[in-house]
């Protein structure tokens, strides 16, 4: 096996400073360690995530929202795995599990999460296509093609360091969730309905489509590049590993933001499932797609005097910022798996490049042999979940193993209790997700 000593992601890796542990205040120290929760926070808002919220608003109103928050909780409990990795050990979730594998399995492993990672990058091109359409009227193919040119865009920010990428994403997380918002306080939703929606119910056991909608919402909630990514972002603080009272406060800090970020984007996501259920329950014919959607914040006839043409635009302008930003930390995670598996490590323009170009020949195949469709595109968001839901189970188990191994993790190696309910929430995903698969098929 070949020894690989890189750092994960060396342009990034420890070049954000942050106080001793007896200096600042506590605020101080937390804002320092704040930042990389944003960018995961970004995978947990990508078009997968809106198809299925919003489809569960419009078919069950606010009863799947405990089926959210539920997924939002196993989430933060993945994440912080991860990023417990990532501070103690200083490796990335890819390097640590390629350190464990022969050669030829190392090469299937990354395969599979090469796929998962093309994946990932398939929902971003389509959600900002389809909002190029909206916006400005562009062929999807236009806007699929004009897609490339995001490259550019993760040039132009990275180039400025990690910190202000940080603030970026951060700020356009706070403008979608303004955006729907203010959507769903022109709704004028009942708060008491919705807070019963967070009560569980045994709705799923008693409803197939509820239960299929659900599981959606899992699997577009937790998904493999987010794990990656949050195991090698943690380590951009620089802080001496090898004093134990900073390691424990990065710990903590470091979980601290990405809890804050996950209930931004819980937040976000019940804002659309709350925007679907208020506008069109009873009108699921109007959520057959983003673009009717779309078409139907600004129909009279399904939304009545709530219609509007600026909600419609807002609607359009939150996914394709959404769309954009993903295609950063699709980009960095892209790096992860391949630095980490394959001991390979591109300039991340090539690697931009090369993960676009690829991800662009099945959709353009598609549209070719099916027609360059909404309906079509958006299917393949569905695809691209089963391959994320594929790729899940390779990832969870494999991390809970490591964070209990105490070679690796020493003093900071996961209790008991902890790895026998990171084993079961992972093997219950990948029963959920086994059956999400036959469902869609």
């Amino acid at each position: 096996m070949e020894p690989h000593n890189r750092q994960s992601l060396e342009e990034i890796n420890q070049s954000v400073n942050v106080p001793s542990v007896n200096q600042s205040a506590f605020w101080r120290k937390f804002l320092a360690y704040s930042g990389p929760g944003a960018l995961v926070a970004v995978g947990y808002m990508d078009p997968g995530n809106w198809l299925t919220s919003l489809a569960g608003g419009g078919q069950f109103q606010y009863r799947l929202l405990s089926v959210l928050a539920l997924a939002i909780i196993v989430a933060m409990f993945m994440q912080a795995l991860a990023i417990k990795l990532g501070v103690v050990a200083r490796q990335d979730l890819a390097q640590a599990i390629a350190s464990k594998l022969p050669r030829p399995i190392r090469y299937a492993a990354w395969i599979l999460n090469e796929v998962a990672m093309m994946a990932t990058d398939m929902t971003g091109v389509i959600g900002t296509a389809i909002a190029l359409k909206m916006l400005f009227n562009l062929p999807l193919i236009i806007g699929i093609l004009l897609t490339i040119s995001d490259v550019l865009v993760v040039l132009l920010f990275l180039r400025f360091g990690i910190r202000r990428v940080e603030f970026m994403v951060l700020a356009a997380i706070i403008t979608v969730g303004v955006i729907f918002g203010l959507e769903v306080s022109r709704a004028h939703v009942q708060t008491g309905q919705v807070l019963m929606g967070l009560v569980p119910t045994t709705l799923i056991m008693k409803n197939h489509t509820a239960l299929v909608l659900s599981l959606g919402i899992l699997g577009a909630t937790i998904m493999p590049h987010n794990l990656y990514l949050h195991s090698s972002l943690a380590q951009s603080r620089r802080y001496d590993t090898h004093n134990p009272a900073q390691v424990t406060e990065a710990l903590r800090f470091a979980n601290w933001d990405s809890m804050i970020h996950l209930i931004a984007a819980f937040l976000i996501n019940a804002l659309l499932l709350i925007l679907g259920g208020a506008l069109f329950f009873d009108h699921t014919t109007a959520l057959a797609s983003l673009q009717a959607v779309f078409n139907g914040l600004k129909n009279p006839a399904i939304v009545g005097a709530l219609a509007s043409p600026i909600m419609s635009w807002l609607f359009a302008l939150a996914l394709l910022i959404t769309g954009l930003i993903s295609s950063i930390t699709s980009t960095l995670a892209g790096q992860i798996v391949m630095e980490g598996y394959l001991h390979i490590r591109l300039p991340l323009w090539q690697r931009r490049l090369l993960t676009r170009c690829v991800t662009l020949i099945p959709i353009i195949i598609i549209g070719c042999v099916v027609g360059f469709s909404d309906a079509a595109f958006e299917n393949l968001i569905i695809y691209a979940q089963v391959a994320l839901s594929i790729a899940l189970p390779f990832t969870l188990l494999p991390l809970v193993a490591l964070t209990s191994d105490r070679r690796i993790m020493k003093n900071h190696v996961n209790r008991s209790a902890i790895t026998y309910l990171g084993y079961v929430l992972a093997l219950i995903i990948t029963v959920l997700n086994v059956y999400l698969i036959i469902s869609l098929f």
